[in-house]
């Protein structure tokens, strides 16, 4: 089996669409049907299903979707581990991460890595946390910088750079910021604005609300911590924001209840044999975990 045809099937697999994996690798439709072709004339068996336009794995391209992925990775492993040989922090390195950490955490971290190592590309994917972990699970990131999941999976180093406080926020004209410190319990008998069912902000949320056998109302959901600020100060419901993204148009409620905060930081699978740009990029993490650590707090915010 040759490497691009691997390719090829791993990209009509996630996008279930032949154009969409063309667009991905930048082929024509039908050189990636030709590479489709090609593999399942190696291994002897139909890898898809084309009925109505909808596209789906066979019996057999449920068989060969891990091994394609762990055979792609070792591939991609050996180019590393030689490629280190030379010490040069060049190429390219994968990095997935949330918008908004990438909006708010990375940009001046961005800025000294890209000016000490100018020979790297690289290959930002804005992707919502959990969805980069399973790409780092499945070996499609080198790299994560996300907030971290409460219970992080056993496969993946996991280290947390950042602290982001959530505070409860309202409209300013919202029946909630009337009260001076309200409870739980009011939060509870109001519509909320959160993240989505599958974020590890919402359960945080929901987890708190649940210890104190509260449950939440949720009406809107979006992943886009910026759209939910809109949806807040336009008075749909309550949030909790980062502070940094809370200004006027917000109204911070003084819960009667200890500060929620979500973990942000890097993760990489154990397995997996780490660029010399990757392991520049996380050294340049760990220095800012470092510093923070020791109170200096002028770095990034």
């Amino acid at each position: 089996m040759d490497t691009q045809s691997l390719q090829a099937f791993l990209a009509v697999a996630d996008h279930g669409s032949f154009s969409l994996a063309g667009e991905q690798l930048h082929l024509t439709q039908p050189a990636v049907s030709k590479r489709i072709a090609s593999l399942e004339d190696q291994i002897g068996a139909r890898l898809f299903d084309r009925i109505n336009r909808r596209v789906s794995l066979t019996e057999a391209g449920h068989l060969l979707l891990p091994r394609a992925r762990q055979i792609l990775v070792m591939v991609d492993d050996s180019r590393r581990a030689l490629s280190n040989l030379s010490g040069d922090v060049a190429g390219s390195l994968t990095m997935g991460t949330s918008h908004h950490i990438g909006l708010h955490r990375l940009p001046p971290l961005l800025k000294r890595y890209t000016r000490a190592h100018p020979g790297v590309r690289l290959d930002m994917r804005f992707l919502d946390s959990e969805q980069a972990y399973q790409e780092v699970l499945d070996g499609g990131l080198e790299i994560a910088v996300v907030t971290l999941a409460p219970v992080p999976d056993p496969q993946l180093t996991v280290v947390p750079v950042w602290v982001d406080r959530l505070r409860f926020v309202c409209a300013p004209d919202h029946p909630l910021a009337q009260g001076a410190t309200p409870p739980l319990t009011a939060l509870s008998a109001h519509d909320a604005v959160l993240p989505g069912p599958q974020t590890f902000t919402r359960g945080i949320v929901v987890d708190t609300f649940a210890r104190d056998g509260l449950a939440v109302k949720v009406a809107l959901s979006t992943n886009y911590l910026e759209t939910l600020k809109m949806m807040v100060s336009i008075g749909l419901g309550w949030s909790v924001l980062p502070e940094s993204l809370i200004d006027d148009n917000l109204h911070v409620l003084d819960i009667e209840h200890l500060p929620i905060e979500r973990p942000l930081g890097y993760l990489v699978h154990t397995s997996r044999t780490l660029s010399n740009a990757a392991r520049s990029m996380l050294a340049l993490l760990d220095s800012e975990r470092t510093a923070l650590s020791h109170g200096d707090t002028d770095r990034t915010s």
